[in-house]
Order: structure tokens, then sequence, then C-alpha cells
């Protein structure tokens, strides 16, 4: 029987690596699926070595652990330099994007609330 071993959706891709990487290192044999072309599959990393999934949760735990304390320094360091993201800097890093936001957040209060005005 498979056993759940670490869960991909909604993982950025480097975490992602960093886990594989860690489960090769430790010669633990798993597999991946995907959640499929249309999102509703599982993704995940499984394994059907159930002595080694206690071994797996507590590595991928502690890189855990290690990567959110690097990633809290590093954004606290950036709050106290005072280089927070603006939605202006937002705008000038990736003006398509934030423009499609835009219209999208317009059509969707448009479509709300359009049906109480008929």
């Amino acid at each position: 029987m498979s056993n759940l071993v670490f869960k991909l959706n909604g993982v950025p891709d480097d975490e992602a690596e960093d886990v594989r990487q860690i489960l090769y290192e430790a010669e633990i044999n798993f597999y991946e699926t995907d959640s499929g072309r249309w999102g509703l599959g599982y993704a995940a990393m499984w394994t059907k070595d159930k002595d080694s999934l206690d071994n797996a949760k507590a590595l991928i735990q502690e890189y855990q652990l290690n990567r959110y304390n690097r990633v809290t320094k590093e954004h606290r360091a950036i709050e106290e330099s005072g280089r927070k993201i603006s939605r202006l800097s937002f705008f000038l890093i990736s003006p398509i994007r934030f423009t499609l936001l835009i219209l999208f957040a317009g059509l969707l209060a448009y479509f709300t609330v359009i049906p109480f005005f008929q």
C-alpha cells in the first residue's frame, strides 16, 4: 500500500526539488503523482516502504523548519531595510499581470453588483 510522504499542491518548485534531493540522499524510494491536466489529481510524493515513511517525514520536517527560519530572517531583513514591495513596484515589475488583475477585479465587481440594479 502507498504511503503519503509529501503533498506537492501549492509547493514552490525550489522546495519540491529540495525535498526530492533530501529523499534521494537518504536513499528513500519514492514516486510522484501530479495533479493532471485539469488539476483534479493529487500531486504528492509517495513511498511503498512503510519503514522509511517515518524517516522521510522526519527529514522533511527538519528541512521545513530550517526553511521557515531562513525565510523569516530574510523577510525581517527586507522589512528592516525598507525594501517592501509596494503596489507601484509590483506594477513596474509586471505591468501586464497587474493590469489583468485589476481588470479581473473590476469585472468581478461589475457582475456581482449588476443584478441589484436591474
